[in-house]
Formats: C-alpha cells, sequence, structure tokens
C-alpha cells in the first residue's frame, strides 16, 4: 500500500467521529447535508460510483475516488468499504487540498 496522506487522514477522522460510511449513512448524510466530502473506493461498482457522484452534483458535495475498498476500510478500522463521508467541513478542506496536491 503505497503511502497516500489522503487515505492517511481518515484514520484521524474516524477516531474524532468526522466521518460516516457504508452506502445507506453516506446517503443519508449528503441529503440532510452533514457530508462535506465523500471519498468512493476506485473499484467500487459503476452503479456505486455514479449514484454518489449523481448524488454530490445534485447536492453540491465535493466528491473523489481513492484507494480500493479494503484501503479505505483498513484506514478507518473497519471491513472494506466502498463509500465514505466527511462531516467535519475543515477535516473535508484539509483532504481536498492533499487531493490537489497529491492527484
Amino acid at each position: 500500500m503505497k503511502d497516500d496522506k489522503v487515505l492517511s487522514m481518515l484514520g484521524l477522522a474516524a477516531k474524532g467521529g468526522n466521518l460516516l460510511s457504508g452506502e445507506f449513512q453516506v446517503d443519508k448524510s449528503i441529503k440532510e447535508g452533514k457530508a462535506k466530502l465523500v471519498i468512493v473506493a476506485a473499484d467500487a461498482s459503476k452503479n456505486t460510483k455514479k449514484d454518489f457522484n449523481d448524488a454530490c452534483n445534485y447536492y453540491k458535495v465535493p466528491y473523489m475516488e481513492r484507494g480500493t475498498k479494503d484501503e479505505l476500510g483498513h484506514r478507518i478500522g473497519k471491513d472494506y468499504r466502498a463509500v465514505i463521508a466527511v462531516t467535519d467541513e475543515g477535516l473535508a478542506k484539509a483532504l481536498l487540498r492533499k487531493e490537489d496536491i497529491d492527484g
């Protein structure tokens, strides 16, 4: 697993209670305006990617694809996860800056 600064920050977010995982919880957080950033695993299904990309566009929530389902789950101390929502605005902005820098 290569060192990915965006993914490495997810563990801190999880410990701080600043993220949600799982399709149902993430979808609900987008619709309720709680999600500040949605991260979808690169190996998630095309349907999952499309559904969350569409929802994020509609509700104007930043969206990124990063890592694999196994990596996302591992970083937050859970089994594999296809979708994660960051609920802290400051942390979401920091992750987006890392995305811009690291690509």
